[in-house]
């Protein structure tokens, strides 16, 4: 009896101890939140870091910290999150360039089980443009131009390993077409060249595109997602799939991940705050003069799509046989 009532004693204060303990944690969060933006100021990355921390700081009651990381293609800066403490108070925007890096640069980390998924924040296509003087108004005409007279169309890119880059070669492939890559460095270059005619086609986010093609500089011939666009520009831009190709989709997005281990709780937290942010008219105007619209999603349909888009562009980077020095 003496032996029960020692166990039943220490049982209690062992149950009242961890209630105290639960009483003592302090309420997530209690300090400031950072997230880590891989890429430079100003860009669309940078927007989107800036409009998600703004929400979150209102609705958190805690300030939310937007830290550029740039270099490398964004690789720094998302090295550096995936180092941090799992304690929920870093966290890394990332775009999906992030799902191309695996298939074209030796990680330092795993791009799947070394992250912890927590909400995808943006959805948008690219757009494929051509300059007028190519002659081609659709994308059947540009894939039967292509068949006449392989390698001669160029398509630039934003750079070797870009996003922008994998989608030509992805339509190339699809399309079962020869189109000749010319990489600049960066969108603008890319944008300018193609224009002047220096080359023919160019897959461009549509708030790069749409004053250009409102000018009659470029002709929009589709979209990359499996839906067309909305906005006045290019909700009359058939999708590449309906126009030609089906089965073409690619989707720029980004998304917020963590460091691996981050408590569940904190992610769903995270997550809800997101999708309330995303859920008004304002969000959404506000995201689509950047030319993407909300996404939200639970963090598993987050870390789903980051899965199928690393095996899309491994594929691609397969096929076509390419390599990045």
């Amino acid at each position: 009896m003496n032996l029960r009532r020692v166990i039943a004693s220490a049982c209690a204060t062992l149950v009242g101890l961890a209630a105290f303990a639960a009483q003592a944690q302090p309420a997530y969060p209690n300090q400031p939140i950072k997230i880590i933006v891989p890429f430079a100021p100003g860009g669309g990355s940078d927007f989107i870091g800036r409009f998600i921390a703004d929400k979150l700081t209102k609705s958190l009651g805690q300030t939310v910290l937007v830290d550029n990381r740039p270099g490398a293609g964004g690789l720094l800066g998302i090295e550096l999150g995936v180092k941090a403490p799992a304690d929920g108070y870093t966290f890394i925007l990332i775009a999906s360039s992030y799902a191309v890096n695996p298939s074209i640069f030796k990680l330092k980390f795993d791009p799947i089980t070394d992250i912890t998924p927590v909400a995808q924040i943006s959805q948008g296509p690219m757009v494929l443009l051509a300059n007028p003087k190519l002659g081609v108004k659709t994308v059947k005409e540009l894939i039967e131009r292509a068949k006449a007279k392989p390698g001669e169309i160029t398509f630039a890119s934003a750079g070797l390993g870009s996003v922008t880059h994998m989608a030509g070669e992805y339509f190339a492939s699809t399309a079962k077409i020869k189109m000749t890559h010319v990489p600049y460095k960066g969108t603008a270059p890319a944008l300018t060249d193609t224009i002047s005619g220096q080359t023919n086609v160019f897959f461009s986010s549509p708030a790069s595109a749409h004053a250009h093609v409102d000018a009659g500089k470029l002709v929009a011939l589709g979209v990359t997602t499996s839906k067309r666009a909305t906005g006045a520009t290019f909700s009359k831009v058939p999708t590449i799939a309906e126009a030609g190709l089906p089965g073409y989709e690619a989707v720029l997005w980004h998304g917020l991940i963590a460091p691996k281990g981050v408590p569940k709780a904190i992610v769903d937290r995270i997550n809800k705050e997101v999708a309330a942010a995303l859920a008004n008219k304002e969000a959404v105007e506000k995201l689509e003069t950047d030319g993407v619209a909300p996404a939200g999603g639970s963090a598993d349909q987050f870390a789903a799509l980051i899965k199928k888009d690393i095996a899309l562009w491994k594929k691609v980077v397969t096929d076509g046989n390419i390599k990045v020095e």
